[in-house]
């Protein structure tokens, strides 16, 4: 008797950061066929948040440019399970090997697979040897910054594998 093996569930994200209260509408596109959006903060308003939710399952921290709405339903610091992947989500964090030093604090404490993180305005995906844990950031989605292309990132989460990784971008600020 031949027995099927369980597919495993795979989950497509769409990653964005430091919107600052600009949303493209492009990105529902992008997003079309993701299963979940998170947002690496600098929402700029629970409305941006709210149209997001409208579409999608969203994730998300807060940013330092973000006011009370904001805080109140999204945390500074966000540790969960996709998958068999453990994900940690700072707003600012910094990147391999040049975290700042609550964020290196807090890596070392939970020890994820996947480190994202906002702030920079920098699109960055690196893999950090010393601590098995990929860092992404995806730059910024919105006008308000130095950055001069707005990016986001779409990958999938496959079991324990991140994979599929695009970076998009959405044209110039």
């Amino acid at each position: 008797m031949l027995l099927n093996k369980p597919q495993s569930k795979l989950t497509r994200i769409g990653l964005i950061a430091d919107t600052h209260n600009f949303l493209d509408e492009t990105i529902f596109s992008h997003f079309a066929n993701c299963d979940e959006v998170w947002h690496a903060g600098d929402f700029g308003t629970i409305e941006l948040a709210d149209k997001i939710r409208q579409q999608k399952i969203l994730k998300g921290v807060y940013g330092n440019i973000d006011g009370q709405d904001i805080r109140k339903e999204f945390p500074e610091q966000l540790v969960f399970m996709c998958e068999g992947v453990k994900v940690m989500m700072r707003h600012i964090g910094g990147y391999p090997p040049k975290y700042n030093p609550e964020t290196k604090k807090e890596i070392l404490i939970h020890r994820p697979q996947l480190f994202i993180s906002g702030h920079s305005h920098i699109l960055k995906i690196m893999y950090d040897d010393l601590l098995n844990c990929l860092h992404m950031n995806p730059g910024a989605a919105g006008k308000q910054g130095w950055h001069k292309m707005r990016t986001i990132i779409r990958f999938v989460i496959d079991g324990n594998e991140m994979k599929d990784c695009e970076v998009i971008e959405l044209g110039p600020k």
